[in-house]
């Protein structure tokens, strides 16, 4: 049997060493959760596109440029050919209006820092704006 200074002691040394630390938690930024649900199928993980059909995200005017224009897309869909860094694409993008005005804000802010992108933020209100006007990408 074990003298109580030791069992003591091997509590101690158990709970200083992170016996009771809880476990990290991770934080996902909304914004990502939302790219990966409705726009990774077709402007990929890397936010690279499809040669012809969907469009880079990558450092281009369309996510860089005029919020509302983007907003517009993002709302509004595609139809119809477009030209994003010199390359034409010819495939639909859907109306994304389903998502509230946070989620469009969140991922499109996601979209305009990341991907070789530092755009400013885009708000909810920005957003609420734009869908409020019908504005329509062009």
């Amino acid at each position: 049997m074990k003298p109580l200074s030791v069992v003591i002691l091997s509590l101690f040394l158990l709970i200083s060493c992170g016996g009771n630390k809880k476990p990290a938690v991770t934080e996902v930024d909304p914004g990502k959760e939302i790219f990966m649900k409705y726009c990774l199928a077709c402007h990929q993980t890397d936010g690279a596109g499809v040669t012809g059909m969907y469009p880079t995200l990558q450092k281009t005017d369309w996510v860089q440029g005029d919020k509302t224009r983007l907003i517009g897309l993002l709302l509004n869909g595609q139809k119809g050919v477009i030209s994003v860094n010199g390359q034409t694409f010819k495939g639909e993008m859907p109306s994304h209006q389903y998502l509230s005005d946070e989620q469009a804000a969140q991922v499109l802010t996601y979209i305009r820092s990341n991907y070789g992108n530092s755009a400013p933020p885009i708000t909810a209100e920005e957003v609420a704006q734009v869908r409020s006007q019908g504005s329509v990408a062009k």
